[in-house]
């Protein structure tokens, strides 16, 4: 527990005695497992993610040194027995009409994939891994990774979305995984009391409250009435924020933070509220300003069946100060401690119905958030600790503020102060000068709580020169630098260069966007022959060329006011402000959605929340589509968004292993592509002569849209866990198709089970057919039933088994399902069980499987008509290899000395997944499938364990 969630308690506590102790009633169970509504804390994550602003900014990674016989298979076991009892880890999040839902999905198999890893490359990997984005609209939200130094030493990572977990969630959370440890490798049922409630239940709860609490969210809009952030030296920042977290630590005295709880202890006070008092104090001294507020993460688990609730039971509370009159620390901390105990009277109350209420009022006049800086005490992370297996916890530094400042006390053998900031906030100088101030400040206390806040260490922060401007400086040919920063646009830069061979305003530009965060790149560099300067030596902005606004043209401004006014109920004057106009998250995310359709050019909701006015927003466009031109100028492969060339195909699928493939053999052919990618995911397939359209399979819109115009389809995207979902942007798909033809890349999943051992193409399907199989056969039936009506061309469906290739999307593959299995025991030195054909009247028992190059070279065939399938089901098939050489051949690249057993199916431990007798016939793509150099599967296998 956090000294955080221990000042919480206590202040519960004393609430609880003031009301007289009565118990609430208790939150009902409503039992089922269908979509429920998000609970407050949820939506804010949904929608920061619905911003383009969620990435890995929500990750929760937890990593664990484990030192001893690890065994990984009861690991996946106890991981999947979790995710069996919590459905909250087994969640994805949809959207209906505007209104989001989390809809738990069937139990499913959790992999643990392994990695050989020295212990010097395990910081990098488990940052990668722990950086990787989650889908929310397929979820699930937790996957694990195990990093293999040793036979006996791994570094186990568990990583986490944030909308399903807390930190009051983690320790329940590692006891069970434990418990469910210890029991699969008992091979007996854990002895663990079934959990009181689902989140889901939690939420629904929540949602029934809401009248109730309208008095408490007005109550709380009036004590806020007023209130603004703390006014930190802002960055300049024209772009979208990075949330790069800058952070500096110093050393904590045990003397000191002795002090500081005997400070506490004296004054009535927990160590989090001295240490509150303390960064108020800091503020001010920094600001000199007397009335602030600051953001507190508060827990929900003060009822019983909430403490041992996995998922996210969070609230943000703020508590607000006035430090006037200069007044003795003590009398600081007595203040702070009141402020902090009435918010936590009301901690049930979700903050985000208080920012609904204030509506414009919950920011600055410049967009800050109220609460943007924020305070704690924290402790270094507990590890996993999983019997028979020595522990020690790592921490994994994602690199990402979730707050504009946070000054934090760390406990622990090692005490210290931090600064974490956001980059695209804060200059480094100012939290630099905010962390001596924090430390000096605290052992100030910690020797006299009773000195005067002026006599207090500290001095007020000043305001940094811009990044681009420093910069500029530091280029050796450019003698005088500028930028000229404007309200809702971003800042303008002016140079005066000498000597030969001097760069030019267009290669400065680009240099700076290399080095400098988004935000902080001028919308242009213009070189100047000197400063415009008056009489008295300072620089004349007045004579800057562009420095009075570039304003945006009046069709863009037109178009941009026409789309506020039809979601914000009037047509609004060019300069209103977004908030003032009743805006906010939601409705951000609609306009930009609108936006993006209408002219063509990237725009995401936290654009909107950032730039506010129709002109800013209009400008901001215009910037846009100046820098795609001048990209277009400089690459003229590349294509005009929206301009579709002839001959153009349409891929989906592109950042995955797979349509990787398809889109290097696609560029190689010097095919125009449109390729299909989510934002946060399109720098992937951002090439020469790739345009790239922003969408995914669960916004169908964004499926018609990007299908339009094309000469060819390749859809080759698939959620995995989520048929409907995939059914679904099939059919949006489809009804867009007019013209050429449509390659759909499926599974042999869909033959289910046949009963002869060799299965020609387009064989019927045999039950049983896995889930994810049927949904590949009803995509395929929507493809061919349309396929030649309507104007539409060819179709063909491609079927394809694993897929093995050297992308690293393509290598995890190998490390989950029956090949992971076998992986995973030959990393360990454990018995390859193998299923006995004899026993069973088989030949062989394998997998059959297609090198990533081949299948793209048979799906790009298949597209352009020399692959002979228009109209056909068709397989992509490289060859059959049996267990027994597939096991021998892994346990030969890894070094291990694991031995294959062959095993009857009387043996409990026989995997029933194995039982796969199966050949594939590919004789309608057999020319195209050809290995070449390099294709084999030894080879390609070699490949993908490195």
């Amino acid at each position: 527990m956090t000294h955080t969630d221990q000042a919480q308690a206590a202040l519960l506590r004393l609430a609880r005695q003031r009301a007289g102790g009565t118990r609430p009633e208790p939150i009902p169970r409503s039992g089922g497992s269908g979509p429920a509504p998000l609970s407050h804390a949820q939506r804010r994550m949904w929608l920061m993610d619905r911003l383009g602003q969620g990435g890995a900014l929500y990750n929760v990674p937890l990593a664990t040194r484990l030192h001893g016989p690890l065994d990984l298979g009861a690991l996946a076991d106890a991981l999947t027995a979790l995710t069996a009892r919590h459905q909250i880890l087994r969640t994805r999040y949809g959207r209906s009409g505007d209104e989001p839902y989390q809809e738990p999905l069937p139990t499913a198999p959790v992999p643990v994939p392994v990695v050989p890893a020295a212990p010097e490359e395990a910081p990098a990997l488990l940052s990668a891994e722990a950086g990787r984005p989650f889908d929310l609209a397929t979820g699930p939200v937790l996957r694990a990774l195990a990093l293999r130094h040793a036979p006996d030493d791994h570094t186990l990572l568990l990583t986490l979305h944030h909308i399903a977990v807390d930190g009051g969630s983690l320790p329940a959370l590692t006891a069970e995984l434990a418990a469910l440890y210890s029991a699969a490798l008992d091979r007996k049922p854990a002895e663990l009391p079934e959990p009181p409630l689902q989140y889901a239940d939690f939420a629904r709860w929540e949602h029934s409250r809401a009248d109730p609490l309208a008095a408490e969210v007005d109550a709380w809009a009036d004590r806020l009435a007023e209130a603004r952030p703390v006014p930190l030296p802002r960055r300049a920042h024209g772009g979208p924020r990075t949330r790069t977290a800058g952070l500096h630590t110093e050393p904590l005295p045990a003397e000191t933070l002795a002090g500081l709880r005997r400070l506490g202890r004296e004054q009535g006070a927990t160590l989090f509220a001295v240490v509150l008092a303390a960064a108020f104090a800091t503020l001010h001294r920094a600001t000199g300003q007397s009335d602030l507020t600051l953001g507190c993460v508060s827990g929900h688990r003060s009822r019983p069946e909430l403490r041992r609730l996995i998922g996210l039971c969070v609230n943000t509370l703020p508590v607000r100060t006035d430090l006037g009159g200069d007044p003795a620390f003590t009398e600081v901390l007595d203040r702070v401690h009141t402020a902090l105990l009435t918010a936590q009277q009301h901690h049930q109350v979700p903050f985000d119905l208080v920012v609904e209420r204030l509506g414009a009022a919950a920011r600055g006049a410049d967009g800050t958030a109220l609460l943007s800086v924020t305070c704690d005490v924290v402790r270094p992370p507990d590890p996993l600790r999983l019997p028979g297996l020595a522990a020690e916890a790592l921490e994994v530094d994602l690199g990402l503020a979730k707050f504009d400042l946070g000054l934090f006390v760390e406990e622990g053998p090692q005490p210290r102060c931090l600064v974490q900031y956001d980059t695209d906030v804060l200059g480094e100088p100012a939290a630099r000068q905010l962390l001596t101030a924090f430390g000096a400040l605290l052992a100030a206390v910690a020797e006299d709580g009773g000195r005067r806040l002026a006599l207090l260490p500290g001095e007020p922060l000043l305001t940094p020169a811009h990044p681009a401007e420093t910069a500029l400086l530091a280029e050796p040919r450019v003698a005088e630098a500028l930028v000229v920063e404007r309200d809702g646009l971003p800042p303008l830069a002016y140079a005066v260069v000498s000597g030969a061979g001097a760069p030019g305003g267009t290669e400065l530009r680009m240099r700076l966007r290399s080095r400098l965060a988004a935000g902080d790149v001028p919308a242009a560099v213009t070189l100047l022959d000197a400063l415009p300067r008056r009489a008295d030596g300072t620089v004349d902005p007045g004579r800057l060329p562009g420095a009075s606004g570039t304003p945006a043209g009046p069709g863009r401004l037109e178009t941009v006011r026409t789309a506020f006014g039809e979601l914000l109920g009037s047509r609004p004057d060019p300069e209103a402000d977004f908030f003032v106009l009743g805006g906010h998250s939601l409705v951000a995310v609609q306009l930009a959605e609108r936006l993006r359709g209408r002219t063509g050019l990237p725009l995401t909701g936290l654009d909107v929340l950032e730039q506010r006015t129709p002109r800013a927003v209009a400008a901001l466009l215009d910037v846009r589509e100046a820098d795609r031109r001048a990209a277009a100028s400089r690459q003229p492969g590349r294509p005009a968004r929206g301009v579709v060339r002839e001959g153009t195909v349409l891929l989906t699928g592109g950042t995955g292993g797979v349509g990787a493939a398809l889109l290097q053999e696609l560029m190689a052919q010097g095919r125009p592509v449109r390729a299909l990618a989510r934002p946060e995911s399109a720098h992937l397939v951002a090439l020469d002569g790739v345009e790239v359209v922003e969408g995914d399979l669960a916004d169908l819109d964004s499926l018609r849209a990007a299908v339009r115009g094309v000469d060819a389809v390749i859809h080759a995207a698939c959620t995995f866990t989520s048929p409907e979902v995939d059914v679904a942007a099939m059919r949006a798909m489809v009804d867009s198709w007019r013209g050429g033809s449509f390659v759909f890349v499926s599974s042999i999943d869909a033959y289910g089970r046949p009963a002869g051992a060799e299965v020609t193409e387009g064989a019927p399907a045999e039950l049983p057919v896995s889930p994810y199989g049927q949904g590949k056969l009803d995509c395929e039936r929507i493809l061919l039933e349309a396929a030649g009506t309507q104007g539409r061309g060819a179709a063909s469906v491609v079927r394809s088994p694993i897929v093995w290739g050297p992308h690293r999307r393509l290598r995890d593959q190998l490390r989950w399902g029956s090949t992971g299995a076998l992986f995973q025991a030959a990393q360990a030195g454990q018995p390859l069980l193998l299923p006995d054909p004899a026993v069973y009247g088989a030949s062989w028992y394998g997998a059959c499987w297609v090198h990533s190059a081949a299948l793209a070279r048979a799906v790009i065939g298949c597209a352009d008509g020399t692959g002979r399938a228009d109209g056909q089901v068709v397989n992509a098939v490289s060859g059959h290899v049996s267990w027994v050489e597939l096991a021998g051949e892994l346990a030969r690249l890894l070094g291990s000395s694991s031995a294959v057993e062959l095993r009857s199916h009387t043996d409990p431990e026989a995997d029933a997944e194995l039982l796969r007798p199966w050949r594939y016939r590919a004789d309608a793509l057999a020319g195209l499938l050809r290995a070449e150099p390099g294709e084999d599967w030894r080879s390609v296998l070699a490949l993908m364990v490195r």
